[in-house]
């Protein structure tokens, strides 16, 4: 029995991102389905618009930073949510995403399913 793939259209003007990437990350998993299971991947396409227009609060804009490290001694970069968010909206939406789906071999698949146009 084939289930038929939904694209679910969100609209991310004026919605906090953390509500927002929990919304998605439900919707990805599939878990709004009667069907789900943890070991099945949900199938449903999630398409953001307005990306650029999300909401962040308190002062996370200036606190969060997102790390990482190119491998070499003294290779620590990083970047705060507010540089990212000016220079790439949809890549802060997809971080909060893939933190928020389980750890495992689905998660990839998951992500791909996630289409942003900011």
């Amino acid at each position: 029995m084939e289930t038929k793939r939904d694209i679910h259209t969100i609209d991310a003007a004026n919605k906090v991102l953390g509500r927002l990437s929990t919304e998605i990350a439900i919707l990805l998993r599939g878990k709004h389905k009667p069907d789900f299971a943890p070991y099945k991947e949900g199938e449903d396409f999630v398409r953001i618009i307005n990306a650029s227009k999300l909401k962040l609060t308190g002062k996370k804009a200036a606190k969060k930073f997102y790390y990482r490290h190119s491998g070499y001694m003294g290779g620590l970069k990083s970047i705060s949510l507010k540089e990212l968010f000016e220079k790439d909206p949809a890549r802060v939406l997809r971080k909060a995403v893939y933190g928020m789906l389980p750890t495992n071999k689905l998660r990839d698949k998951m992500i791909k399913r996630l289409i942003i146009e900011p």
